[in-house]
């Protein structure tokens, strides 16, 4: 893409503001430019009063691709841009356009040995430490890194933790709630780790071998659909539980997959605490026929109360 320079900016932008819509006497936006895949832009046309004016689509798009344009011919790094334009006093003559540029360091991404990293996963290794006995190696662990040290989760470990609790078997995602590379809004990832139970008493789900195997990889998928969807964790508050997921035939009689939350809560990580959502497998048969969609909360719920009352 061809670089413009600050002249060849404000007489672009010029052009572009120029055509503003009626009642427009003044303007101002802020713009980002791209920084780990996103930029931003804030502000508008403005009337004498200082009330917003509506504008199109299209004028924006039009001010974005010049501001990117200037971003790649500074002579200096910049990644935040204001422009500001006031409506000319008569007709044939141009408004003005005052360009100001900056280079804000706070919004340059976290690079890929960030020790922000190695602190969120110290964290939760002491946490987990200290529910129980971690085993050494991982019960799962899937994806190639890419060049920040990531797999899928958008951080640096797809991975599965086995810890023992007298006689239960702990599995826990290892990363859900990692600093993601390559972004510079304070986070803790997807703000929770999933956590489920075998063996115990009352449940259906034995802590041997292939257990662990079975469902550590069913776990990696769990967080998978975690991290790529849309405020999970907010759902599961909100709604105590939900029915989350239908499960794969090697899980029967297990068909679904229900999510509700877990008190504890992984303290001391970089961004603050991270909550912990416990994964429970359901039959078909403990479901009631109950009509609650998006989430299925109510037959979520009525399940994990009968499960509970089994177990005790």
């Amino acid at each position: 893409m061809a670089s413009d320079s600050a002249d060849d900016a404000v007489r672009d932008l010029g052009a572009v503001l120029d055509r503003a819509p009626a009642g427009a006497v003044r303007g101002d936006w802020t713009f980002t430019t791209m920084q780990a895949g996103h930029a931003s832009c804030s502000g508008g046309y403005q009337t004498r009063d200082g009330s917003l004016v509506d504008s199109d689509g299209p004028r924006l798009d039009q001010l974005e691709a010049i501001v990117e344009r200037l971003g790649g011919n500074a002579g200096m790094p910049i990644n935040l841009v204001r422009v500001r334009w006031t409506r000319a006093k008569l007709p044939w003559q141009r408004g003005k356009v005052v360009l100001e540029t900056a280079f804000d360091a706070a919004l340059v991404p976290r690079g890929p040995s960030d020790p922000v990293y190695a602190a969120a996963a110290d964290a939760r290794r002491r946490f987990w430490n200290a529910v129980g006995s971690v085993a050494p190696a991982f019960a799962a662990e899937r994806g190639a890194p890419n060049v920040h040290g990531q797999t899928k989760w958008f951080q640096p470990h797809r991975r599965i933790l086995q810890v023992t609790v007298d006689d239960t078997t702990v599995l826990a995602t290892d990363g859900l709630s990692t600093p993601w590379a390559g972004v510079t809004t304070p986070e803790n990832g997807v703000e929770c780790e999933i956590v489920m139970r075998l063996g115990g008493a009352g449940n259906p789900i034995a802590a041997d071998e292939a257990s662990v195997a079975l469902w550590s990889d069913v776990l990696i998928g769990v967080g998978d659909l975690v991290a790529d969807g849309y405020r999970v964790l907010r759902d599961v508050q909100t709604n105590g539980a939900i029915l989350f997921c239908r499960l794969a035939e090697d899980c029967l009689p297990m068909t679904r997959m229900a999510l509700r939350m877990d008190p504890r809560l992984i303290e001391a990580l970089p961004f603050g605490p991270v909550s912990l959502i416990e994964a429970v497998p359901l039959r078909e048969d403990e479901l009631p026929e109950i009509d609650d969609d998006p989430w299925g909360a109510a037959a979520a719920l009525l399940a994990l109360r009968k499960r509970a009352a089994v177990r005790d």
